[in-house]
């Protein structure tokens, strides 16, 4: 069902649409396959939208599709401004917005503007020697006196940030694979090259980005070197714990503050679009510091996302409370968007270790928490993470680290459809990762049906639709007692006074003094002291005044 013709105009003009949103990730060669080469495309993703769309989402955020070599899976970029031919066409991705802006659905797309693949032309012509009309668009060194890398930087995917190339006799800087070299955002002509990228994309209808790794994108000019951290101190959010990335504070290989010249310059293109971008921070040491830096005031990103909720550790009651006085104190005027699962992490049913209830308390607290919200493809259906077998992994992270680490493929298993066949309706060929045969029990017959994991992710963004104090309301009152969270949302003249459960034995709990009944079920007054069971949540309502 396509929007109500008359509010077109006004939903095309929301220049605060993303407050509050709920953005369902795609990861769309795990999505749906169209043309049976076992990869899913821009084709299936518009053969799906129906489905987000029954789900509540407001958003849909596509990750990259642009044309790559695939060493890192379109996080490789080597032209921005088309579509690999494995995903489709430029004609393709103008159906994927269409059908999208039909339903109603928003679509953000992945910009990866911090470093390119080594394919890109840009990139071919700056190694070509040191006097070429790019020379100075990426990252380039000479080596210390003893041939050794310029500084001691290390690579999130392991060793050296530095790779030597023979053509200019210099190292060039790549904080992940070596096949990416990092662009250099000190050349004023990088950047306006890569502000002609974002104009391509809005002209073509897109509403907004996922900025990938928005803080790598500025280096220290100066080289200087990373200082080394005690153990006690390595934090394992942003690169899994084997990596020695954690054994340094990330001081001047990323997030320095010319940075935020180029989030205005961004921010300033995007505005006439009323276009909105998340960006994602990698940062273990000053995340939600970044963030706070990153969404101040109107002239930079609308909101940030740090790794507070993608930990592997169980969110309890009192790391919310912790989270949220960090950030207020942190980036009282910034917004944040909260995910508990995305294809870079573990799924969080199995991180967690969550029951049916567990993922309807956790997804129900996401909708009611203060902030914008991403959804991954499949947590609505309670997917858990898959066992890949060695010899069919195909991520380079997990290849590089097994087994103690297995990398990412687990998370970026196809979407399952159906479960009458073994592919879970994705493809009528050979999927690029295999469909656990577990996941099929994920999508039978009763998946959607009431009482269903489905059916609360719908009720629950429904609420947040619902109230706009939800969305985008004040939050007060944020307190952890054992496994009892509550706070109170308030905004457009109605408190809402919310309650969870978030442990296996029952809880009590009080309501704060007033008249409140519970939310969107009539005006029965509720008692003063209620008991939660296990995994229970209370959502209590009362007019402000």
């Amino acid at each position: 069902m396509g929007m109500v013709q008359k509010d077109a105009a006004a939903w095309a003009q929301d220049k605060d649409w993303w407050r509050g949103a709920v953005i369902y990730q795609i990861y769309p060669r795990s999505f749906q396959d169209s043309n049976g080469d076992g990869i899913g495309d821009l084709a299936g993703i518009v053969q799906r939208l129906p489905h987000i769309a029954e789900l509540g989402a407001d958003a849909i955020w596509i990750s990259p599709f642009f044309t790559s070599p695939m060493k890192d899976f379109g996080y490789d970029v080597s032209d921005y401004c088309d579509v690999d031919p494995m995903f489709g066409t430029l004609a393709d991705f103008d159906a994927v917005i269409a059908r999208a802006h039909d339903l109603g659905l928003r679509v953000m797309i992945d910009l990866v503007l911090s470093h390119t693949s080594d394919q890109h032309p840009w990139f071919k012509e700056s190694r070509a020697n040191r006097t070429n009309a790019r020379a100075n668009w990426y990252v380039w060194a000479d080596p210390k006196m003893d041939g050794t890398p310029p500084t001691n930087w290390l690579s999130i995917f392991g060793g050296s940030a530095w790779q030597w190339d023979a053509r200019r006799e210099q190292y060039f800087l790549h904080n992940f694979l070596t096949t990416q070299p990092d662009l250099n955002f000190h050349e004023p002509q990088v950047q306006d090259a890569l502000l002609d990228v974002a104009r391509f994309w809005l002209d073509r209808g897109v509403d907004g980005f996922r900025l990938d790794t928005i803080n790598f994108y500025t280096h220290d000019k100066y080289l200087r070197d990373n200082p080394g951290l005690p153990p006690e101190q390595r934090n394992a959010d942003t690169a899994p714990a084997v990596n020695p990335y954690n054994h340094q504070m990330h001081l001047f290989d990323k997030s320095q503050p010319e940075n935020v010249e180029f989030l205005k310059k961004l921010r300033a293109v995007m505005k006439p679009y009323n276009a909105a971008a998340v960006g994602e921070v990698g940062d273990a040491q000053r995340g939600l510091e970044i963030l706070g830096e990153y969404t101040r005031g109107d002239d930079r990103m609308q909101m940030c996302y740090a790794f507070e909720f993608l930990a592997p550790q169980r969110l309890t009651p009192a790391r919310v409370v912790d989270t949220f006085n960090a950030l207020d104190a942190a980036a009282p005027d910034g917004w944040a968007c909260w995910a508990f699962s995305n294809h870079d992490v573990v799924r969080h049913i199995t991180r967690w270790g969550l029951s049916t209830d567990a993922a309807k308390a956790y997804v129900t607290l996401l909708m009611c928490l203060r902030g914008s919200a991403c959804l991954y493809q499949g947590e609505e259906l309670g997917l858990p993470e898959a066992e890949i077998a060695f010899e069919d992994l195909q991520d380079p992270y997990g290849i590089e680290f097994w087994p103690e680490f297995k990398g990412r493929d687990g998370c970026r298993t196809p979407m399952v459809w159906q479960a009458d066949n073994h592919t879970g309706e994705f493809s009528t060929g050979k999927p690029w990762l295999p469909v656990p045969a577990e996941h099929l029990a994920h999508v039978g017959p009763d998946a959607k049906a009431k009482g269903s994991l489905f059916a609360q992710y719908q009720a629950a963004l429904a609420l947040r639709h619902d109230h706009k104090a939800l969305r985008s309301g004040l939050q007060r009152g944020l307190a952890a007692n054992g496994d009892l969270l509550c706070f109170v949302r308030e905004g457009d003249g109605q408190e809402i006074f919310c309650a969870f459960n978030l442990g296996d034995a029952s809880v009590s709990v009080s309501l704060p003094n007033g008249n409140w009944h519970a939310l969107s079920q009539g005006k029965e007054p509720l008692e003063q002291k209620l008991t939660l069971a296990p995994w229970q949540f209370c959502l209590a309502s009362k007019q402000k005044g």
